[in-house]
C-alpha cells in the first residue's frame, strides 16, 4: 500500500526567509501561527502537531480576498518557535478552515501508516491508539468544517478512493489517474476560501488552482521519495505506472503554468503573499524536488571579486586577498591606512555551563527556529529554520499589489 503521499499535503511550499521581505515574512508567520493556534483553540494542544506549511495557504487565500480589518489579527503570547516573542497572528474563518483541512488529511496519513504497519505502528496497542487519534481528528475536522459550511466528506472520500486507485494502477496507467483524488480534495479546500470571503466568482479559478496544487503535491512527493520507496519496497506512483522523471517534470511544469493562469483569473484585495507562495515558491519547490536549484546562501553567498567571476580570488579559494590587512600602510602596502585590530573574542563558557545553556535552547526550540547566542562562544546564530534553499533572485517586496517587482528573473508572467 501507499502512504497516500499526495493526501498529506505537508510542506511542499517552504519559503526561505531570505526571499521574503520583512512585511511578507511577518504575514507568512502570522498565518502559520494562526493555523497552529486555531488547532489548539478548537481541538486541544495535541492537535497542533498537524500544523503544516501548505495548510496555511488556505488561510492566506481567504484573507487575500477580503478587506483587512483589525479583527483579523490578534497578539499571541510568547512562543518558543518565535524565540519567546509575542507576535500578531491571523485569526478567523480562514485559519479555522485550514485547521479543519489539516486535521482530516493528517488523520488520513495516520490511518494509512497504520495500514502499512510502519515502524511502531506494527504493534497492535500502538496501532489501536493511533486509530483512535485519527478518528478523533476526523470528527473534529468535520465539526469545524460544518460550522464553516465546508463538508469534509469530500476529503475523506478522496482518501478512500486513493487506496483503490493505487491497488489497480500498474504500468501504462496514466499518472494523472493516480493524482486525481488529491486534486479533488485540494480543489474543494481552495474553492471554499472564495465562499468564506464572499467572492463566489473566485470559486472556479481557485478550484482550478487547488486542483493543480494537489497534483504538484502528489507528484513532488513521489519524485522526492522514489529512491527511498524503491529501497524499502513501498508503493510509488512513478515506479508503479512506469512514468519517467522527465514526464513527471513536464506535468509539474504544466501544473505551475496552470496555477499562475488561475490566479490571474481570481480577484484579490491583496494577493501579494498568495502570489509569492503559489507562483514563485511553488516553482522553487519543483526545482528543489528535481535538484535543479542551487542555494547561494548555503554555498557561502559570497559575491564574485571584480575581474574574477569565480569569486575565488588569486589563491583559488574564498576569502580575502592574501596579506595582513592590519599591517601599517606604506609603499607597496596595497591595503590602505592601518586598520584597527579586531576586538578580542568574548570569554567562552566552560563545557558544563555551555551544555546546560545548549539544553535550554534545545528544549525551547530556539536552536530550531530562533536567533540565539552560541552556548560556548556567545556568537549570534540563526536557527535551523533560517537555513535557506534559495537563490539570489525574487526576494519579494511590498511595493506592488500583484507581484514582487524586485525580480527580473521570474517566468510567472507577472509584470516584474
Amino acid at each position: 500500500m501507499n502512504d497516500s503521499r499526495g493526501m498529506s499535503v505537508f510542506g511542499i511550499v517552504r519559503p526561505c526567509t531570505h526571499r521574503l521581505s520583512e512585511g511578507l515574512k511577518a504575514e507568512w508567520m502570522a498565518h502559520l501561527c494562526g493555523l497552529c493556534l486555531a488547532l489548539r483553540s478548537d481541538h486541544g494542544q495535541f492537535a497542533r502537531i498537524v500544523t503544516n506549511y501548505d495548510g496555511l495557504i488556505v488561510s492566506v487565500l481567504t484573507e487575500a480576498q477580503t478587506e483587512r480589518t483589525p479583527a483579523q489579527r490578534r497578539t499571541a503570547g510568547p512562543c518558543p518557535l518565535r524565540s519567546m516573542r509575542t507576535a500578531p497572528v491571523a485569526r478567523g474563518e480562514g485559519a479555522r478552515l485550514a485547521a479543519a483541512v489539516s486535521l482530516v488529511l493528517a488523520s488520513a496519513k495516520v490511518r494509512d501508516h497504520v495500514a502499512d504497519r510502519d515502524g511502531l505502528l506494527a504493534r497492535r496497542p500502538v496501532a489501536a491508539a493511533a486509530r483512535r487519534v485519527a478518528a478523533g481528528w476526523d470528527r473534529a475536522g468535520a465539526r469545524t468544517g460544518a460550522r464553516l459550511g465546508f463538508d469534509t466528506a469530500v476529503l475523506v472520500d478522496a482518501v478512500d478512493r486513493q487506496t483503490g486507485i493505487e491497488l489497480l494502477a500498474g504500468p501504462g496507467t496514466p499518472l494523472l489517474t493516480v493524482t486525481e483524488p488529491t486534486e479533488t480534495a485540494t480543489a474543494a479546500a481552495f474553492a471554499h476560501t472564495a465562499v468564506l470571503a464572499g467572492r463566489p466568482h473566485n470559486t472556479e479559478p481557485l478550484a482550478e488552482a487547488g486542483r493543480l496544487f494537489g497534483r504538484l503535491a502528489h507528484l513532488l512527493d513521489a519524485v522526492e521519495d522514489q529512491e527511498a520507496d524503491a529501497a524499502s519496497g513501498a508503493w510509488n506512483p512513478l515506479t508503479a505506472t512506469g512514468t519517467s522523471r522527465a514526464e513527471a517534470r513536464r506535468l509539474c511544469d504544466d501544473a505551475l503554468r496552470g496555477v499562475r493562469l488561475a490566479l490571474r483569473d481570481a480577484e484579490f484585495t491583496d494577493g501579494r503573499l498568495a502570489h509569492v507562495l503559489l507562483a514563485h515558491e511553488l516553482r522553487r519547490s519543483v526545482d528543489r524536488a528535481f535538484a535543479t536549484e542551487v542555494c547561494s546562501h548555503r554555498s557561502g553567498g559570497l559575491p564574485a571579486v571584480s575581474g574574477d567571476p569565480s569569486g575565488t580570488g588569486p589563491t583559488g579559494s574564498f576569502g580575502p586577498p592574501p596579506g595582513n590587512p592590519y599591517a601599517p600602510s606604506g609603499p607597496g602596502a596595497p591595503f590602505g591606512p592601518p586598520q584597527p585590530p579586531p576586538e578580542p573574542p568574548r570569554d567562552r563558557r566552560g563545557l558544563v555551563m555551555g551544555c546546560l545553556v545548549w539544553a535550554g535552547l534545545a528544549c525551547t526550540c530556539q536552536m530550531c527556529c530562533g536567533t540565539f547566542e552560541d552556548p560556548w562562544s556567545h556568537q549570534r546564530r540563526e536557527g535551523l529554520c533560517s537555513q535557506c534553499d534559495c537563490g539570489d533572485c525574487c526576494d519579494g517586496c511590498d511595493a506592488c499589489s500583484n507581484c514582487c517587482d524586485c525580480c527580473n528573473c521570474c517566468d510567472c508572467g507577472c509584470d516584474c
